[in-house]
């Protein structure tokens, strides 16, 4: 089979081009440029951050990553190719992330990227290219099987919760899971390490990718400071701030509020500029409502199920009832949640199958 391996300069997908290729395959590196023309030129002028966001997918070190990718590819002894997505990617999830920080959600463009530019555009400009293969693999820690009884693809968690990343992968539609391979969602981390390692690859230790960008967002969204209040529930003007995509949900530090016990940031106001803060339990909701709805190991619900949520990566799942309502999901959590966030991702799972997900739309619900 011939398989084409995003590439990312990274052990995972480096690894995963090496297991691939040892089972015999026919393997092509591939690694996506997301820095424009007009970003590179404002990092070379100093006007982007570029020590405090060096670990992060959306980081300034891309010409470095290309070039470790492809000396990777040399060693393994692959083929590989650079494609320019930063048109697409600027438009797909640069313009949401800055549309979705001004309006007040907190959005994760690492799952955008990837249903809609990783899995997407990028073998599609190589199959545009001439480049012909069978299936795409990346290194994410996920598993894909097919059910024949359903005639469906399966999305599952890799075996290691702690690095499942079955999460950032929800969008997935079933024209693509029939497409792919993910190796690693077999393994551990640390196998993936040792067999790097033991290869000679010298990004065997090189640590993940910690953030989608670890500078400073205001470098991203590109817009003048705008005053507003901080107040609490009750409109009681507590501070100022200079623009409400400087704060996310469940935020505590930097509020630079004096009160008797520590304020939490609760809500979010684009309508009247303002930043609403209260104290932890105040932070603490059960119910949501989702929209955006991508089904994957299922078709859909029709009747309220029970099922299991993550509305973080890192989320132990924890129980819920997910009740239909048209296009959208009312999701009531067993057990209170802290800081349910506008703009994040709920994902369902039964045991270690993921159902779908969406994004959060509403928080303050009763049912």
């Amino acid at each position: 089979m011939k398989i084409l391996v995003g590439m990312s300069g990274g052990v995972d997908s480096s690894v995963t081009a090496l297991i691939l290729k040892s089972q015999g395959h026919e393997v092509v590196g591939a690694t996506m440029s997301i820095w424009s023309k007009e970003k590179r030129e404002r990092l070379d002028k100093g006007l982007i951050g570029v020590h405090s966001c060096k670990d992060a997918c959306y980081g300034p070190n891309e010409k470095e990553d290309i070039e470790e990718a492809r000396k990777i590819c040399e060693k393994i002894g692959i083929p590989y190719h650079v494609f320019d997505c930063s048109k697409e990617y600027e438009k797909i999830v640069l313009d949401n992330f800055k549309e979705e920080y001004l309006s007040g959600r907190t959005p994760n463009p690492c799952i955008r990227c990837n249903s809609m530019i990783k899995f997407d555009v990028l073998p599609f400009l190589a199959r545009q290219a001439g480049i012909e293969f069978d299936k795409f693999a990346t290194g994410h820690y996920a598993n894909v099987d097919y059910d024949p009884e359903k005639a469906r693809y399966i999305l599952k968690k890799g075996i290691n919760p702690k690095k499942d990343q079955s999460y950032f992968l929800y969008k997935l539609k079933q024209r693509q899971l029939e497409n792919i391979v993910l190796p690693l969602g077999k393994y551990e981390k640390e196998e993936i390490r040792n067999i790097a390692k033991d290869f000679g690859l010298k990004v065997f230790d090189k640590p993940d990718s910690q953030d989608f960008y670890a500078g400073d967002y205001n470098e991203l969204l590109e817009v003048q400071p705008k005053i507003g209040n901080i107040v609490n529930r009750e409109g009681k003007v507590l501070g100022t701030h200079q623009g409400i995509w400087n704060y996310t949900v469940g935020q505590r530090k930097g509020l630079g509020i004096a009160h008797s016990a520590p304020l939490y940031v609760i809500d979010l106001k684009k309508e009247t500029n303002e930043v609403v803060v209260g104290e932890i339990d105040e932070t603490f909701k059960n119910v949501l409502e989702a929209v955006d709805l991508n089904w994957v190991s299922i078709p859909g619900i029709e009747t309220p199920i029970k099922a299991t949520a993550k509305v973080r990566s890192a989320q132990i799942p924890v129980d819920v009832t997910i009740l239909p309502q048209g296009e959208k999901v009312l999701v009531k959590f067993d057990e209170m949640q802290k800081s349910l966030t506008k703009g994040q991702s709920v994902v369902f799972y039964n045991k270690d199958i993921l159902l779908g997900g969406g994004i959060i739309d509403e928080v303050d619900l009763e049912v």
